[in-house]
């Protein structure tokens, strides 16, 4: 897969269904992005088309159509179209994921494959175009880029539908298909039908046997030219050791003349199967890269790499691929729907086990000669030489063979010209015939259920009112299917297939849409995650994160939801937004100081404020706090949630100092030792102090409380 970072896309979700996972290729119509689908959990390829064609409304209806159409394709080897879009921003195809890789993978790693591989992978391919003609599918670009090969070996080819839708909006004559695959009726604007398809899958085929296209050029417009101008070789030119069985089928699914070729996918896949089981396995496992020297290998990749083919959206068109594994196995080993082909008995009325289809002539194959079938009235003349015959190759066994074929098919004589009368009344009943049927087919179509009729407008309108007005306009068979609509009420009609407006036959039709009702989400149960957990699952269920309300909860940590509006279980509209109660946590409550109060007063103060007191087991000795009161607590300040504990530490009251004497001494002596004792000490001079000698101390001896006062009369 492509990286692409910086894709907006990448990481997105288109119409809230499709979340865009990354991105696959990108070409000239749409980019291909790996996406899943959200509602039914699975991966698919989303083909996302550029502007220039998403703002175009005659495109966008006409691509509306041809995917309804190829939608209703069910097919194992057809990859399937399940959904479509059109908005402001995007317009979209969604389609099955195929987890491997293309044919032109196999192609490039393989080059040549031997005729059981190539009619291995072909067969696949045929019955999936063969149900898509059944059903009036054209697929119009049938190259080795549209078919996809699973990792299992399961093989299907994609992109029906856009081919059309883009072809009748451009109107200019642009070629449409790969210009090495082109048949040479779209390259002359003849238009196409399912032989075209058969015509790409013939030089698909020529690719296969070959490893290289049969045409290549420096402009697109010789390669298309030389479809038109010049035959398809054969691949034996190529690879000598093929059969002329292989030679034939590739001219027979590439003649120029379209009438020349099979009808249909169904006519192919006939003869396809037939001229497998002609084949020895000895043929069968002829050819392939083996049979092409290593030096024209080289030449015929060189010639590829520098003279390049363009071709047309080649990166979108190989859409649903998950990326390429590193070696694809033996591609002999490619599933099919079927038992192996080599085991298979092919019953087909018209083509006994002998008959091989050559050109538009049937031959039976006998040992290594080839004789023309002859019907009831032909003759068949043998050769009497049998020596010669037995010496030529199958090859000119078979030119010999179509040669008395042709001379056989020449009438000898003239038959009489029988009864007139007869012949008269014959043509009189083949005209009264023909004119009833004329008559029939003019009713029919003009006037019956096969005429023309316009679809009426009923959107908006209840299921009663819509079959009325469309029995009204002819339509009788009117199926319904339901849709789930954001606008439309349910119950409602949301649209019709075809769309109002179309013109349709009145036998084939119409299809009411009914509304539903918007889709609708369950609320998940987000109550007690947390609140990023929360947003991540309201965004996983489409919905979004609303108002959050935060409380205090003293039971639940923060950051946690406590309760959501709308409750778990409701369904509603994507992107409804779901309120929610997100707790904070126990609430905070400041702590008090109770410093100075008693130990009863500072318990009580704390267990008011719904905090907890404990006494430290030590006091401590207090100048200032009495006894029994609290000295200090921890902590002092800040916030403690409820149920928080508060130490208090108690005081022993002052501490008791000796008080020494000191009637005698100098005044400056005495007060220091006082004070280095925690005694505050007040001087009284007597008589003016003039000796400074202390004569009297008050206390004078025994023990007062440290940071009490001590007078000094001085004389």
């Amino acid at each position: 897969m492509e990286d692409a970072p910086n894709d907006p896309l990448i990481g997105s979700t288109i119409d809230d269904r499709y979340l865009v996972l990354s991105k696959v290729a990108r070409g000239g119509m749409s980019t291909v992005y790996l996406a899943k689908d959200v509602r039914l959990n699975r991966n698919i390829a989303l083909k996302i088309l550029h502007p220039h064609l998403a703002t175009d409304n005659a495109f966008i209806e006409r691509l509306q159509r041809e995917a309804w159409s190829a939608a209703s394709l069910s097919h194992p080897h057809v990859v399937a179209i399940h959904d479509h879009g059109a908005g402001a921003a995007h317009a979209y195809l969604v389609l099955e994921y195929i987890d491997g890789h293309t044919l032109r993978d196999v192609i490039n790693k393989d080059h040549a494959l031997t005729p059981r591989q190539a009619l291995d992978l072909l067969d696949p391919i045929v019955e999936g175009l063969a149900a898509a003609h059944a059903a009036g599918l054209v697929h119009r670009d049938v190259k080795p880029e549209n078919v996809l090969i699973s990792r299992s070996g399961w093989v299907k080819i994609g992109d029906f539908g856009l081919s059309r839708a883009v072809t009748t909006t451009t109107n200019t004559g642009t070629l449409l298909g790969t210009v090495g695959y082109i048949a040479p009726e779209l390259v002359n604007g003849d238009g196409g039908d399912a032989r075209s398809d058969i015509y790409s899958a013939g030089i698909m085929l020529y690719e296969l046997l070959t490893g290289e296209q049969p045409f290549r050029g420096n402009v697109p417009i010789a390669v298309a030219m030389a479809h038109v101008r010049d035959a398809v070789p054969a691949p034996s030119s190529i690879v000598p050791d093929l059969p002329a069985e292989m030679d034939e089928l590739v001219r027979y699914m590439t003649e120029k003349d379209p009438d020349n070729r099979p009808a249909n996918g169904a006519s192919l896949l006939e003869d396809l199967r037939h001229i497998r089981t002609t084949l020895t396995p000895a043929e069968l496992n002829s050819g392939g890269s083996k049979a092409i020297g290593q030096k024209d290998r080289a030449a015929t990749a060189a010639e590829q790499f520098t003279n390049p083919v363009p071709s047309v959206d080649t990166g979108a068109l190989t859409a649903a691929i998950g990326g390429l594994p590193e070696a694809f196995g033996e591609t002999a080993h490619i599933a099919s729907s079927r038992e192996p082909l080599a085991t298979t008995v092919i019953a087909a009325p018209n083509y006994p086990t002998s008959v091989m289809p050559v050109g538009n002539r049937l031959y039976v194959t006998e040992s290594d000669s080839v004789a023309p079938v002859v019907g009831p009235d032909e003759e068949f003349i043998e050769d009497d030489d049998d020596t010669s015959e037995q010496a030529l190759s199958k090859r000119e066994a078979r030119a010999q063979a179509k040669t008395r074929a042709k001379a056989a098919a020449q009438p000898t004589r003239t038959l009489g010209t029988g009864n007139s009368r007869r012949r008269a009344i014959i043509w009189v009943v083949v005209v009264v015939v023909l004119g009833i049927l004329a008559a029939a087919a003019g009713w029919f179509l003009a006037l019956g259920p096969g005429a023309l009729a316009t679809i009426p407008d009923v959107q908006s309108k209840t299921v009663v009112q819509a079959q009325k007005l469309l029995n009204e306009q002819g339509f009788d068979r009117i199926p319904i299917t339901n849709v789930h609509d954001e606008l439309v009420a349910a119950g409602l009609v949301v649209d019709t297939d075809p769309a109002a407006g179309t013109s349709q036959r009145r036998f084939l039709g119409v299809t009411l849409r009914v509304s539903q009702g918007p889709v609708l989400y369950k609320v998940p149960a987000v109550t007690g995650k947390t609140l990023p957990d929360a947003t991540t699952a309201l965004t996983g269920a489409h919905l979004a994160l609303g108002t959050t309300t935060e409380v205090f909860d003293e039971k639940i940590a923060a950051g946690t939801v406590l309760g959501q509006d709308p409750g778990a279980g409701t369904e509603f509209r994507a992107n409804t937004k779901i309120n929610v109660t997100v707790s904070k946590g126990p609430q905070p409550i400041p702590v008090p100081s109770v410093v100075g109060k008693t130990s009863d007063a500072a318990k009580a103060a704390l267990k008011d404020a719904g905090l907890a007191a404990a006494i430290a087991p030590e006091q401590v000795n207090s100048a200032t706090v009495p006894a029994g009161s609290v000295v200090s607590q921890t902590p002092e300040s800040g916030n403690l949630t409820a149920g928080g504990t508060v130490t208090l530490t108690l005081s022993k009251g002052p501490k008791m100092v000796k008080v020494p004497d000191m009637v005698g001494k100098q005044v400056g002596a005495a007060t220091s030792e006082l004070k280095a004792l925690g005694f505050n000490v007040t001087v009284e001079n007597l008589l003016g102090g003039f000796f400074g000698t202390v004569r009297f101390q008050d206390p004078q001896s025994g023990e007062a409380a440290e940071g009490s006062t001590i007078t000094l009369k001085v004389i």
